[in-house]
């Protein structure tokens, strides 16, 4: 195993055989558990490719199909091209989209992807109380483990935060969360009376920004991957790097966007010194060989 140099700290960093980077594919399943006001919400999920933000309890119903399409055939041509280029993936999951989904639950762990929490419904935590939330987190996981057989390892919030949030995970046995922009590697993070391991999670190179911005093309958001990959990969000659891509079962699924998931896998599978690993792995591995000093 070659060892790179080390950063200032002083600490030596190395991937599994040599690797300069470690590329982690993160594939969210919200699906099925958005707002609805047919689940008792005051009003429709307000992401919407469409950007048609309805207000009141109205029904959204042409919203919730397209989110359905996610499921019935964005999850197909993502599990297809995850094992045509043999990649592990990390699906962060909506505990309720797996409920609704379980044949897709099954699949994802019978093909060896992990499962990690996406929270219980795919909704925010910034405002919940402290009793709330952690109820909020054992009913994710719980369901998680009902559904697939597996408690998830891992936490991904829906963007914001409660000051809570880290320090509840960590209460909960988390081994790792990604509610974090900072960095390019992973790193130990103190809550309370123990550490958690922090996998910084990556928007820039999200699909969601296909949805969220008309004028931004499949072959714009490609070029972004491919340019951060390789400048990862350059840069990891010398320092260790992690590389996270955010795909979306109703975002890259489609027709038109599923090609520029495949050109970037192909421009992956070009270079040798890549660990393509799931979040779980990054972390076990980070783990071991570079503990929590606390």
């Amino acid at each position: 195993m070659t060892e790179l140099p080390s950063d200032a700290s002083g600490q030596t960093f190395s991937w599994p055989e040599g690797a300069r980077l470690a590329l982690s594919i993160v594939v969210n399943v919200e699906e099925g558990a958005e707002r609805s006001v047919a689940d008792g919400d005051s009003g429709p999920e307000p992401v919407d490719e469409l950007g048609i933000a309805l207000k009141g309890e109205v029904r959204n119903f042409s919203n919730e199909s397209n989110y359905h399409y996610g499921i019935q055939r964005g999850a197909p041509r993502v599990l297809d091209m995850l094992r045509l280029y043999g990649v592990p993936a990390t699906f962060t999951c909506a505990a309720l989209s797996l409920e609704r989904a379980p044949q897709l639950a099954r699949q994802i762990v019978d093909e060896g992807h992990e499962i990690c929490a996406h929270g219980w419904r795919w909704t925010y935590q910034h405002r919940m109380s402290e009793e709330d939330e952690r109820e909020f987190i054992a009913k994710a996981s719980d369901s998680i483990l009902n559904s697939c057989g597996q408690r998830p390892e891992g936490w991904l919030s829906r963007y914001l935060t409660s000051a809570n949030t880290a320090r509840l995970l960590a209460e909960a046995g988390f081994s790792y969360h990604m509610d974090d922009y900072s960095d390019d590697k992973p790193f130990w993070q103190r809550q309370g009376d123990r550490s958690i391991l922090v996998l910084p999670y990556a928007v820039d190179t999200n699909d969601m920004k296909l949805w969220t911005t008309p004028a931004y093309s499949p072959s714009d958001w490609l070029q972004y991957a491919v340019d951060t990959f390789d400048c990862l990969y350059e840069e990891g000659r010398t320092q260790p790097r992690m590389m996270s891509l955010g795909l979306h079962l109703r975002v890259i699924g489609r027709p038109g966007r599923i090609g520029a998931l495949k050109q970037f896998l192909e421009h992956v599978r070009s270079q040798q010194a890549v660990w393509l690993a799931r979040r779980i792995d990054i972390a076990r591995w980070w783990s071991e060989h570079h503990p929590s000093s606390n």
